[in-house]
């Protein structure tokens, strides 16, 4: 019996630069997913050279590579708990937002 295994799909690849005025930067949102249509990889950055050199420019993120969920913060990386992708687009959005509101 053959069992064919359809790689990963990229349905998302999606980048936002955003203007000197409403902070600078560029945000990053990439979605992989699988065979059974479930979110099977993620990249979602807000990357900012000014704000930070380091970690190529990635200012907060979260993926998934590596084999572990995890969020980048100013260079510090972190595990994260995986409950849901939409949870995951929610923590990201919260530490956007709050960027935002200290620059």
């Amino acid at each position: 019996m053959l069992i064919y295994v359809m790689a990963d799909r990229k349905i998302v690849d999606d980048v936002h630069h955003i203007t000197k005025k409403r902070g600078n930067g560029q945000l990053r949102r990439e979605i992989w997913i699988d065979g059974q249509g479930h979110v099977a990889r993620y990249n979602l950055a807000y990357i900012n050279p000014a704000l930070h050199s380091g970690d190529n420019g990635r200012v907060v993120g979260y993926d998934n590579q590596h084999g572990f969920h995890h969020r980048h913060y100013f260079g510090v990386i972190t595990a994260v708990e995986f409950t849901n992708f939409d949870d995951i687009e929610d923590q990201f959005q919260g530490d956007w937002t709050a960027l935002r509101s200290t620059s």
